[in-house]
């Protein structure tokens, strides 16, 4: 099984157009089994896009916001389905994104998506605050484990703080329909693993287990290399703004037998493509 997360940037990202044809080059190339994107926009002045006109498309109960014309998600499985590649997907967008993007996550899943779940963590359930958290997730046919696609706040916000969001998240994957198989945990969680103390301690202490630290084979796991929004000197967040980092990570509830992990969309594992670089497992 092979697995990929990256935080998209999508819409907002320069040179957008390019860079998400080399995204579907890479995917074309890699066909991950599950693919988790965070940042998944779509304009919110682009036309409706009714579901059934979505190939693929898989609707999360209580998320009623329409599929739009230039939504990221639906771009890239569409170019996908003209290679002859299938994947079923599903979206929602949390919040507005800088004052005119519904902007979200999205999962693709290469066999048919049998469920979906999505759900708040944050504390704020407002869309026009852009510290609105939600979490989404698939289980696909035939399998027994759940995906989920990750977005998380900072650890040192006082409306929105990282462990509170964290705890949320706890709670709710205790429900019994999560304990038949693997939960899978993927996505930007804005902490840093070598500050101890902080979101990564945390999230290892809850007993989750990162495939990085599991995989036989790695590279440097590096998945952010410059300031980008969030973690710029001036928003006072972190000393190490400038610093290379490792923000995005595939956790999982059990010790998985982890082949390889490694950076992608990074300049040397395929081009680059957002402000964030990618994490690809297989396991």
């Amino acid at each position: 099984m092979k697995l990929l997360t990256l935080n998209t940037h999508s819409l907002e990202e320069p040179g957008y157009v390019e860079k998400t044809e080399k995204f579907i080059e890479m995917l074309s190339k890699e066909q991950p089994d599950i693919v988790a994107l965070q940042e998944v926009n779509q304009s919110q002045n682009e036309a409706e896009l009714p579901d059934a006109m979505l190939d693929g498309y898989i609707r999360c109960g209580g998320f009623e916001l329409p599929v739009r014309q230039d939504n990221h998600a639906g771009y890239v499985v569409k170019e996908l389905k003209k290679r002859g590649i299938y994947y079923d997907w599903t979206w929602i967008s949390a919040k507005t994104g800088y004052g005119k993007y519904d902007e979200g996550m999205a999962l693709l899943s290469k066999k048919p998506i049998a469920r979906v779940q999505q759900f708040l963590t944050s504390k704020t359930d407002d869309y026009e605050n852009w510290k609105t958290r939600r979490i989404l997730g698939i289980q696909p046919e035939g399998s027994h484990d759940w995906f989920f696609t990750v977005h998380m706040g900072w650890w040192n916000d006082e409306e929105e703080p990282f462990a509170d969001q964290w705890k949320c998240i706890q709670e709710r994957l205790k429900n019994p329909e999560y304990r038949e198989g693997n939960i899978w945990l993927m996505g930007d969680f804005n902490s840093q693993d070598d500050v101890r103390g902080e979101g990564y301690d945390l999230v290892l202490k809850s007993g989750w287990k990162d495939t990085y630290l599991l995989a036989e084979e790695k590279d440097d796991g590096i998945t952010v290399a410059e300031e980008i929004d969030g973690w710029r000197e001036a928003d006072g967040r972190s000393k190490a703004a400038k610093n290379e980092k490792r923000l995005d990570y595939i956790f999982c509830n059990t010790q998985a037998d982890v082949r390889t992990s490694n950076v992608i969309c990074n300049g040397k594992n395929a081009p680059v493509v957002s402000d964030h670089y990618g994490v690809v497992v297989t396991v």
